[in-house]
């Protein structure tokens, strides 16, 4: 796939607006100046991960900081939107008032998500759930409530501060059956054929190596198990400049793939009875959308 080329010098916003003038956009561009900085294929996965893990990780830390002094979550997913409506299109809206009721206010504020993931996974008792990118907790406890004292509900995200946040939400809530731990989506560290179902809710599309993720969700799921996401679907015809400004990417637009793309990143990898349903609009160029898949059994 193309990529996004994360180092180049001039993709600031003042560096872009000069560098594309014409007297500095051959140095600064390449010859064809069609880029500004940045290369002009559109964007879906990088080489180098880090410096979009590194801003998702910032950003995350900064609205987990905020939902544990109870403040509204301004730091997540579409925060350029306007609080109305970021409320009416990603957080704890989106869930059920007795899913709330359930949870502590922080695993409510903690949530960034586009979607209610455990609404559409028809979870069972005794099954393992992982879920990817698991902030404030809010997927996970419903989840360990859902598949009950026989089953567990794994957590995984790679800011601190959200786990900090989780663990106390879980304290607080006093559900056992839930673990959070540190690591990466892209490198999930648990071992193979161990979880039932898999979730997640508006992470993927943060991911620098978003091949790397479906094949950590592959490899982990027990044959059979099943793939039930919340994720942010790109239109064919969104924008260049959406594409390459990183606000947008921690925000959870720039870096969502399209339908087909969702679809052939996770046929690569065996997954089958792939379905996307989208919901709701969530900006001009995309949508939030449930993806549902299979690994072979």
């Amino acid at each position: 796939m193309a990529e996004l080329e994360t180092t180049a010098p001039c993709c600031t916003t003042t560096e872009r607006e000069s560098c594309c003038e014409p007297a500095g956009r051959a140095e600064c561009c390449g010859t064809d100046g069609g880029g500004c900085g940045c290369r002009s294929s559109a964007p879906s996965q990088s080489t180098d991960p880090r410096p979009i893990q590194e801003a998702v990780r910032e950003r995350y830390a900064a609205a987990a900081n905020a939902a544990a002094k109870s403040d509204p979550a301004s730091c997540g997913c579409g925060s350029t939107t306007s609080t109305a409506e970021h409320r009416q299109l990603f957080g704890a809206g989106l869930y059920g008032g007795e899913e709330r009721e359930e949870l502590p206010e922080a695993a409510a504020l903690g949530s960034l998500g586009c979607g209610n993931p455990t609404a559409v996974a028809a979870l069972n008792p005794g099954e393992v759930v992982l879920d990817l990118g698991s902030g404030g907790g809010i997927d996970v406890l419903l989840s360990a409530r859902r598949v009950g004292p026989t089953g567990k509900a794994y957590g995984l995200d790679m800011t601190d501060e959200m786990l900090d946040l989780a663990r106390r939400n879980q304290r607080q809530a006093g559900v056992g059956n839930a673990e959070f731990v540190k690591g990466t989506i892209e490198d999930v560290p648990l071992p193979d054929d161990s979880v039932d179902v898999v979730i997640s809710n508006c992470v993927i599309n943060l991911s620098g190596d978003k091949a790397a993720v479906f094949r950590e969700a592959a490899r982990v799921l027990k044959p059979g198990g099943r793939l039930a996401v919340s994720d942010v679907v790109a239109d064919l015809d969104m924008d260049e400049a959406t594409r390459r400004d990183l606000a947008q990417w921690t925000g959870c637009i720039a870096g969502a793939l399209t339908e087909d793309q969702f679809c052939r990143e996770l046929a690569a990898v065996s997954f089958e009875a792939i379905e996307i349903q989208e919901s709701h609009r969530v900006h001009d160029h995309a949508a939030a959308a449930i993806i549902r898949a299979r690994r072979p059994g």
